[in-house]
């Protein structure tokens, strides 16, 4: 249990320090819609662990039963592994999860920007900060 939590730990600290040069290097906010968060709930289908950012492959099942699927952009290869994070892990063994994700500002269908994880085995990934998530506000 400690490991698990010192691996959220890690990543925290690792994705906070790095966040200023990462949102100088890309620009979030000029591709997605940051001031909108998205939950979905599915099975990881897939992960491309490649840079410039990984993608995670998440298949929603929609009302009428149809599958669809989210290619959700992510941090680099790098800040990953420095979060102590693999690909297997991402993958999650077929168990649903549920993401936050901000969607394409342009309209993409089943395109958007991963912001956490939540696996039904209790775990959860935070990758980036959520501007629309009150919880997490400071009192």
């Amino acid at each position: 249990m400690n490991a698990k939590r010192n691996l959220l730990a890690s990543l925290a600290v690792a994705l906070a320090a790095l966040a200023m040069p990462a949102a100088a290097h890309h620009s979030v906010a000029g591709v997605f819609d940051i001031s909108r968060t998205l939950k979905l709930t599915g099975t990881v289908s897939r992960v491309d662990w490649v840079n410039p950012h990984t993608s995670v492959y998440l298949d929603v099942k929609e009302a009428g039963g149809a599958v669809t699927t989210w290619r959700l952009e992510c941090l680099p290869v790098a800040m990953m592994r420095k979060g102590g994070l693999s690909k297997q892990q991402l993958l999650g063994e077929g168990q649903t999860v549920t993401v936050a994700a901000h969607p394409a500002r342009n309209g993409t269908p089943a395109f958007g920007y991963l912001l956490d994880m939540s696996f039904g085995d209790g775990r959860h990934l935070q990758f980036s900060p959520d501007p629309n998530d009150k919880s997490a506000a400071n009192p």
